[in-house]
């Protein structure tokens, strides 16, 4: 049975080397114009990277709103691989303000090069191609930066009081931008607050940032804080600045607002453990597993597109679970002795001790249950959720960061109690869980992007909305001709940030913790 693991694993390529390092890349433009000469376009740059041949997006910028020379605060951090030829791609793209989609239309140029390129010069600058790479008058700039040493991220909340009034028939609309001073006399934007409209004393929202990118490691580097009053034109006006260092925020007036905020990393190491469990679809959809046509054939040597989502998946996850025991579930399959559908059987058929010793286990007992089983259906998941979410819930009782739970589900067609499974979802938002869910096969899977909160906020069939955005779905046929890690790159993106929220938004701390601190200053006019 281990060379069905093994052949999925080589074929997934787990067996990488490691990240040397990981960096951050800060983007501007220069010149871009809009299709209609009488209006200035709302820029955003998506970062694409090439794998096997094919571009795929993997961050974007903010949308900055009618802006020719666009400097965005959000950073894109990349792992760098000095073995490896890493070509990107940088789009610039007008998103419009009614929706946030990308049309043919509404690109404005592109630029390529290599991770190797940006890294071995810092500060890359090239003109922008527009389709047929004809270059105009527009520009791009990469600068990158080593993500090294001190790591930590810290949350920030700024608020203003009694700020100038700039506008005549309003107050004036407030934001704010933070810049750290460079050893070269040079200044880098670190954020740029959101817009508080007609208000002269605003409190904006609190945002993350690494101790990296605030100050280079540096607790005694000046920043420069500007308030700025925002204008639809793009041409604001200044209200006031003030410089001020990392270390004076940090220790003036002990005890109150800034606060350290704690990395994914800090609970891993402090003992946090990822609870992985698995989910498979066994719904007669999925053909005859005796039949070379189903989704469920076992070939020999040749994984199938289950045991190429489950290894990709699993081989990252069981590093953080120390026993690398993993519950292994199937649905919509009659099961023995009996016969009848369940949608959470234990695919070891051992109700008790549902649990497989390793990737290679939940492997071998999924290749072991498939004679005996009936597939069957309907396609649902709503049970599978409860059950996990039942053991996220008892966990909340530690009041402490010690499990947290990761659902993989795959499927092969859309669900059929989507009322039931949204009602799940938005129960589990509250608990230490993330869903991920892999479709697999050839079905159309347009109506399971609902449950990513990405496109919109999800909510139960009551209306309530999810606490946090937990889901994670992607076509398992996006990754077909792919790198072998780009899909458990995709799917496990966002589970870090997901971690954190959830134990930060409920003020749990890892072992090591950290004070919270407040500072004020003048603006200077």
């Amino acid at each position: 049975m281990s060379n069905i693991y093994e052949s999925a694993a080589n074929t997934l390529g787990i067996f990488n080397s490691p990240c040397l390092t990981k960096v951050e890349l800060r983007v501007a433009c220069k010149g871009i114009s809009d299709r209609d000469a009488l209006s200035k376009p709302d820029p955003c740059v998506i970062l694409k990277m090439q794998s096997h041949g094919q571009w795929f997006e993997v961050d974007r910028t903010e949308v900055i709103r009618t802006c020719i020379n666009p400097v965005y605060s959000k950073l894109f951090t990349v792992d760098f691989y000095f073995e490896e030829v890493q070509r990107l791609r940088f789009e610039v793209h007008d998103i419009s303000s009614t929706h946030n989609g990308l049309k043919e239309a509404d690109f404005l140029g592109g630029m390529e090069c290599t991770l190797g390129q940006i890294v071995s010069q810092r500060k890359l600058s090239k003109s922008l191609l527009k389709h047929g790479n004809t270059a105009g008058k527009s520009s791009i700039t990469v600068i990158a930066e080593e993500l090294s040493g001190n790591d930590d991220y810290v949350e920030l909340a700024f608020n203003a009081r009694k700020l100038d009034d700039k506008d005549f028939f309003s107050k004036s609309d407030p934001f704010l931008e933070i810049f750290r001073m460079n050893d070269d006399a040079t200044q880098q934007l670190v954020h740029r607050t959101e817009v508080v409209m007609n208000n002269l004393s605003p409190a904006w929202k609190s945002f993350k940032v690494s101790v990296n990118s605030l100050c280079s490691g540096d607790p005694d580097r000046r920043l420069k804080c500007i308030v700025w009053d925002w204008d639809s034109n793009g041409k604001h006006d200044f209200i006031g600045e003030f410089t001020s260092t990392f270390k004076e925020m940090r220790g003036a007036m002990e005890g109150k607002q800034i606060h350290k905020m704690h990395s994914f990393l800090d609970y891993i190491m402090g003992g946090c453990q990822i609870q992985f469990t698995v989910a498979i679809d066994f719904t007669a959809s999925n053909g005859d597993p005796r039949n070379s046509c189903s989704l469920h054939y076992i070939h020999p040597y040749q994984p199938n597109e289950y045991l190429k989502a489950l290894v990709a998946v699993g081989e990252i996850c069981q590093d953080y679970d120390s026993d690398k025991m993993f519950p292994a579930f199937g649905f919509g399959a009659r099961i023995p002795p009996e016969y009848t559908v369940s949608h959470d059987f234990a695919i070891n058929f051992n109700e008790d001790n549902p649990e497989c010793a390793g990737i290679q286990g939940v492997v071998e007992a999924y290749q072991s249950c498939l004679p005996k089983l009936q597939l069957y259906g309907p396609t649902n998941i709503a049970p599978i959720i409860q059950k996990v979410a039942k053991s996220a819930s008892e966990e909340t009782n530690t009041k402490e960061a010690s499990q947290y739970f990761i659902l993989l589900i795959l499927t092969d067609g859309v669900i059929t109690d989507m009322a039931d499974t949204r009602e799940a979802i938005v129960h589990a938002s509250h608990l230490p869980m993330s869903v991920i869910i892999v479709g697999v096969g050839n079905a159309d899977f347009s109506d399971m992007q609902m449950l990513d909160g990405d496109d919109g906020i999800l909510r139960s069939p009551k209306g309530e909305p999810v606490l946090r955005d937990i889901v994670q779905f992607v076509p398992f046929r996006n990754f077909k001709h792919a790198s072998p890690a780009a899909l458990a790159k995709s799917v496990l993106a966002e589970v870090p940030n997901q971690v954190v929220d959830y134990y930060n938004g409920k003020g749990i701390k890892p072992k090591c913790s950290s004070e919270m601190y407040e500072s004020s200053r003048t603006l200077a006019p």
